[in-house]
Order: structure tokens, then sequence, then C-alpha cells
């Protein structure tokens, strides 16, 4: 028996593992070469790494279609398309799923810069806000306005909407910076008057609808969140605290009873809004490690959906999104990519993918790997 050769100088003894020929990648799998090398031969170890949803690639830039910032991105509620506005008065839509295309492009919408967008949860309408102190409604299967409003003097800051009663009927809430809490009804009587009417005497920043759409929660100038009762049309006495600036946005959990809300403070505080909440301040965790910055900027968050509310997530003016645990309170992931302040973040209603749109004119589309993190 004669002994095997030694290995010739300069020749690598990196074990190398082959993938089969019969198994190739499919469109939830990625293979990935580690070395320790900067040369491309050098790499020795193949393995496959488990794709966690249908994009063509784990992050997916969506840029060109905007020449200003964006500020509100959203999916439609099957997770199929993305709608985002802008300060360059313009609504982009885009397919989530390959091919990932700006399929449309709505101009002018507003007379000024565009702060909040919501797609309806009823028909194919897509409702905006802006500077303008308007909120119009459009109808996507024509790409026609279908009522525009001049809901406030002034900029108009939140938008949100619930489907309320028996019936069925969907409902606006309005807050801007004249003050007010406007609830206005989705019809096409053409009817322009609010349906309630609120002063809380300083700028309103955000606005959020409870679970049942029967109260609505209030984030104003005086760092308090107020609770509008639709039914008396009233105040509740007690609000929710714990801030020391001003809340920047509002997002109910997906089960209805967790209310989360960053603030220009860089604080960030999930309150417990059930009937009957152990803790007498309501206040659940406090998360910190995202930066407000400097520009007083409306950042809004949002909690994901496929796995029923483990996870927040927030940006901020270090350009990346900041993404929690809930439970823990840990940072799972700070994730980059943008050149600008994150304004805007969005989770998939189905699938574990973050949405952010940023200062720098584009969004980002950004698959979330399961036991990945900082």
């Amino acid at each position: 028996m004669s002994k095997r050769p030694g290995t010739p100088p300069g020749v690598s003894t990196a074990l190398t593992k082959r993938a089969r020929e019969d198994s190739p990648a499919g469109p939830q799998q990625q293979l990935i070469a580690i070395s320790s090398g900067n040369d491309d031969k050098q790499k020795g170890l193949i393995r496959t790494v488990k794709r966690t949803s249908s994009l063509e690639a784990p992050i997916v830039s969506l840029a060109g279609a905007h020449g200003g910032e964006i500020l509100s991105c959203r999916f439609d509620p099957t997770g199929q398309n993305i709608a985002a506005c802008s300060t360059d008065r313009c609504v982009s839509l885009w397919r989530t799923y390959p091919p990932t295309t700006n399929y449309g492009f709505l101009t002018n919408v507003h007379k000024t810069a565009i702060t909040d967008l919501q797609w309806s949860l009823t028909s194919s309408q897509l409702y905006t806000v802006g500077a303008d102190g308007l909120l119009i409604m459009t109808d996507l299967t024509t790409g026609t306005r279908s009522r525009k409003i001049r809901a406030h003097r002034g900029v108009i800051n939140s938008l949100d909407r619930t489907i309320a009663g028996a019936a069925g009927v969907e409902l606006l809430a309005t807050g801007g910076d004249d003050g007010f809490l406007k609830i206005w009804e989705e019809s096409d009587e053409g009817k322009k008057a609010p349906v309630a009417t609120y002063d809380f005497g300083c700028p309103v920043t955000s606005v959020c609808w409870s679970a049942d759409g029967t109260h609505v929660f209030v984030g104003a100038l005086d760092n308090e969140i107020h609770i509008f009762d639709l039914r008396k049309g009233e105040l509740w006495k007690e609000s929710l605290g714990g801030h020391t600036d001003t809340p920047t946005s509002l997002s109910l959990s997906p089960n209805g009873q967790f209310l989360l809300s960053p603030s220009l403070s860089s604080q960030t505080i999930i309150h417990d809004v059930r009937p009957f909440a152990p803790n007498p301040t309501r206040i659940h965790r406090v998360l910190t490690g995202v930066s407000a910055g400097f520009e007083n900027a409306l950042l809004r968050g949002a909690w994901s959906k496929d796995d029923g509310g483990r996870r927040v997530a927030v940006g901020g003016s270090d350009r990346t999104v900041t993404i929690w645990d809930v439970e823990s309170g840990r940072i799972l992931y700070k994730l980059p990519g943008h050149k600008g302040t994150v304004m805007a973040v969005d989770f998939h209603p189905k699938e574990p993918i973050v949405l952010t749109g940023s200062k720098d004119y584009t969004m980002l589309l950004g698959e979330i790997e399961p036991g990945i993190g900082i």
C-alpha cells in the first residue's frame, strides 16, 4: 500500500462541502461561503440558510420613485402591496413580492407634503392627510380622487382608521397642529362634516383607534396620551403618562391590549390598555436604544403581526431601525441600510418582513431571520 501523496505547496487544505446537484437552492434557501481570507478561492465552508419569507432577496431596496423624504409607508391588509407618501406631494404604489416594482405613482395628491396614509379596510380606497390640512380619499382602481375634505386648519400629523359597529362602518380619526381630534365617516354620500370633534388646546401629534373602535388614543404636545370616548363624546379623566417629551406616534398591538408610543425624548413606552391593568401606571415596558435626534421628527413605530406582536420596531435619527423583544425589553436587531433618519416602520401582516421609509427618499424591505440579532 502506498502512502497518500502530500499536499503540494500553495494549495489550500480547507474542507469544502459541495451542494448536491439534485437539490439546488430554491427560493427559500441561500448558499453562503464562509472564510477568514479575502480570496474567494480560499472559502472553505458552504452551508444552506433557510429563508424566512417570499421576498426575492433578504433585503430589497425600493428607490427611484420619490424626490423627497418618505414620511409614511404601509403594507395593505393583504400584504401584497405597499403605499408610501412623501414631502414631494406624491404617493407611490409597489408590489411586495417579485417582481417588486413601482406599479403606480399618484402625483400632486396634496398641495404640500403628505404626512400620513392608510389603506381602507373595506374598499379600494387609500386615505392620505397632509400639511395642507386636507383629508383625501383616492380610489385605487381608477387612480382618481373620490373625496376631498378640508379637515383641519393647518398640518395634519396623524391618521388612523377602524371598523365600528355591526354595520361595518369605517371611521377615520385625524389629529393636527390646530389642536383638534376629528372623527370622520367614510361614505360615498359626500358628507364633509366630522362625526365628532374635540379641542385639546395644543397640537395633536398622533392618533390611534382602540381594538373595538369605541375609543381613540391621542398623543399631544403636553406629553400625555389622552383617551377620547366616542360614545360619550368626552375624554377619560385618566390619561397615559410616563413621557418626558412629546409622543411621536401611537400603535396598538395585534391583540389590542398594549399601546406603543415612541417620543422625542428617545424613550419608547409600551402602555397596558387592558380594562384592568395590574400596574396602576399602566406602563408595561420602557424601551431604550433608539435616537430621536434634534430634528423633532414624528418617528413612527409598529408591532410585528406574523408572531402576534412579540416584537416592536421604531426608526431613529441614527439611520437604523431598532427592534425589541416585547417581553424582555431586549434589543434584537439594529437594522442599517439607510442614509438618513428612518421616519416610518411597518411589519408585514403575514411574514417576518419589516418595511422602512427614510429621509434619504428610499424604502427598504428586510427579511428578519430567527435567532439572528445583536
